[in-house]
C-alpha cells in the first residue's frame, strides 16, 4: 500500500485473520440492522411472504455488501481517520440500497418492501458506523503510533518528515533524521524506532548492509516509489534449470487486459452520459447565464504514446483567463475561476464532457490525468521516466486523484501513475472508479495547487544524526 510517496506496510496488529472476522461481523450486524427494518415497519412482526422475499435474496445481498465494503477498502484501516468511515458508511449503503432495488426487480423479488430498504439504510449507517468506531480504536490502541526513523539526504528528509506530518492521521510520527554515516547511525538507534524508511538514494554496498541488519532485528522497513524500487514491483518469477531468475514487469498494461479496458470503457461511459445528460443540459445553460464565452472548454492535452488531444470540459474560468499569462497551473483560490465554476469543480461536474473523450478513445475511465503539452516538455526534462505515464490512456480519475492529494507536485503524481501501471487489474480500475466518489466529500481534493509549498528545517522534535 502507499501513503503519500512512500511505501506502507500491512499493519501486523491486524493481519488478513483479523479482517476475515471484522467482515464477518460486519455481515452479522447487515443482517440485523435489515431484521430490526422489518420489526420497526410492521410493529415487531415479521410478515411472512415480505420476510421471504428478503431470506431468497439475501446471499446475494451479502455477496455484493462483502464487495463493496473491500472494493472501498473500509477493511483497509491504517490511512483512515473518523470522517472516513462515516462517508464511506454512508456511500457503501446507499450504493447498497440502489443495488438491492436492482437486484430484487431482476430476481422478481416483488414482496421485497421498499421502505425497509429505506429504514434499513438508516438503520445499518448508524449501526455499522458505530461498530466501526469502536474497532478503529481498538486498532488504534493496539497498533498505536509508529516512531519512525528516515534516513537519507537532508532534503529528502526535509520532504519525507514534512508529508508525515502533512498526513489527516498521525498513525506514524518521525522522531530521528539520519542525513549520514546511514548504517552506523541506523545500527546505533533502530531499537528506538519501530520503522526505518529509506527516503534517498543510498550507495548499494551500504543498502545492502542495512537491508541485512534491519532483516536480522526483524525491524519493518519503508522504501520510498524511486525509479529503482519501482522496477521491482510486480515481477514474474522463473526458475531456468537450477537457477531463478526475477523478470522485470515492463511499465505497460497487457494487450488482452487493455482490450477489456476499453471495452468497459465503452459500456460505461456510453451509459453515464445518457444517465449525466440532465444535469450537462442544466449545467450548459448555467454557464451561458453566467457568463461570457462557449460553454464548453477546449484545450490540448497529451494521452497514450504522446498523442495530442482535445479534451472537453465545461467551462469554469473566464474565457480569457490565460490570454495574458499563457500556460498557467490551476492554485487554490483561483481569481480566474467563475462563481459557477467553483461549484462545478468542487462537485466535478465539469469533467462530465470528457466521457465524449472516453468514447472517441482519447480517454480512459481511469489513468494518468492528462497534462499540456507545455508542461509535458517540462516534467520531461526535469523527470527522465516521466514519459512512461503515457504508455497507457490519460484517464477521467486516477490512483494519484484516490491515493494522493491534488496538491501533490508532478513527482509524486507521477510515482502514483507508475504504481497504477505497474500493478494494474481490472479490479483496481473498480475500485479507484467507487472510491472516487469519497473524493467529492473531500475539500482538499478539489483545490488546485498551494501557490507556496516550502518545505523548512528539520523539526525539534526530530532527531539529526550526520
Amino acid at each position: 500500500m502507499f501513503l503519500g510517496g512512500f511505501t506502507v506496510a500491512q499493519s501486523s496488529g491486524f493481519d488478513r485473520t483479523k479482517k476475515i472476522v471484522i467482515g464477518i461481523v460486519d455481515v452479522i450486524i447487515y443482517h440485523f440492522a435489515i431484521l430490526l427494518s422489518f420489526l420497526l415497519r410492521y410493529n415487531w412482526e415479521l410478515p411472512e411472504r415480505n420476510y421471504q422475499a428478503f431470506k431468497e435474496a439475501d446471499i446475494f445481498i451479502y455477496i455484493g455488501f462483502i464487495l463493496l465494503n473491500i472494493l472501498f477498502g473500509i477493511y483497509v484501516l491504517y490511512n483512515k481517520q473518523k470522517t472516513d468511515f462515516l462517508y464511506l458508511t454512508i456511500i457503501i449503503q446507499l450504493l447498497m440500497s440502489v443495488f438491492i432495488m436492482a437486484m430484487t426487480f431482476v430476481g422478481r423479488w416483488f414482496a421485497f418492501p421498499r421502505t425497509i430498504i429505506l429504514i434499513s439504510f438508516v438503520v445499518s449507517t448508524v449501526l455499522l458506523f458505530t461498530w466501526r468506531m469502536l474497532i478503529f480504536k481498538l486498532y488504534e490502541r493496539i497498533d498505536g503510533t509508529k516512531k519512525v526513523m528516515v534516513v537519507g539526504s537532508e532534503k529528502n528528509c526535509k520532504k519525507a518528515i514534512h508529508n508525515f506530518e502533512s498526513s489527516k492521521n498521525k498513525r506514524h510520527v518521525i522522531t530521528k533524521a539520519v542525513v549520514d554515516n546511514f548504517y552506523e547511525n541506523i545500527k546505533k538507534n533502530m531499537d528506538s524506532v519501530d520503522i526505518v524508511y529509506l527516503a534517498g538514494h543510498i550507495k548499494d554496498d551500504e543498502k545492502t548492509k542495512i537491508y541485512d541488519m534491519l532483516i536480522r532485528n526483524k525491524t519493518k522497513l519503508f522504501l520510498n516509489t524511486s525509479f529503482e524500487n519501482m522496477i521491482l514491483v510486480n515481477p514474474n518469477m522463473m526458475s531456468i534449470e537450477d537457477e531463478s531468475v526475477i523478470e522485470v514487469s515492463n511499465f505497460q498494461i497487457p494487450p488482452e487486459d487493455d482490450l477489456i479496458k476499453r471495452m468497459v470503457d465503452i459500456a460505461v461511459s456510453l451509459v453515464l452520459t445518457i444517465i449525466a445528460s440532465p444535469i450537462m443540459l442544466i449545467t450548459g445553460f448555467l454557464i451561458k447565464a453566467t457568463s461570457k464565452g462557449p460553454v464548453f472548454y477546449k484545450q490540448i492535452r497529451i494521452t497514450k504514446d504522446q498523442r495530442e488531444f482535445n479534451i472537453l470540459k465545461f467551462r469554469t474560468m473566464s474565457a480569457t483567463a490565460e490570454k495574458d499569462s499563457g500556460p498557467v497551473l490551476a492554485t487554490a483560490n483561483d481569481a480566474r475561476v467563475t462563481t459557477i465554476g467553483k461549484y462545478l469543480r468542487s462537485l466535478r461536474i465539469d469533467e462530465l464532457p470528457q466521457l465524449i473523450n472516453v468514447l472517441k478513445g482519447d480517454m480512459s475511465l481511469v489513468g494518468p490525468r492528462p497534462e499540456r503539452p507545455f508542461f509535458v516538455d517540462q516534467f520531461n526534462k526535469e523527470n527522465p521516466y516521466y514519459y512512461l505515464r503515457h504508455n497507457v490512456r490519460a484517464g477521467i480519475t486516477g490512483y494519484a486523484q484516490v491515493y494522493g492529494k491534488y496538491a501533490t507536485d508532478f513527482n509524486s503524481k507521477l510515482n502514483f501513475d507508475l504504481v497504477y501501471i505497474k500493478k494494474y487489474t481490472f479490479i483496481l480500475d473498480i475500485k479507484i472508479l467507487l472510491q472516487t466518489i469519497k473524493i467529492l466529500f473531500d475539500k482538499v481534493s478539489s483545490k488546485g495547487l498551494e501557490e507556496e509549498n516550502i518545505i523548512g528545517r528539520i523539526p525539534d522534535t526530530v532527531e539529526i544524526f550526520k
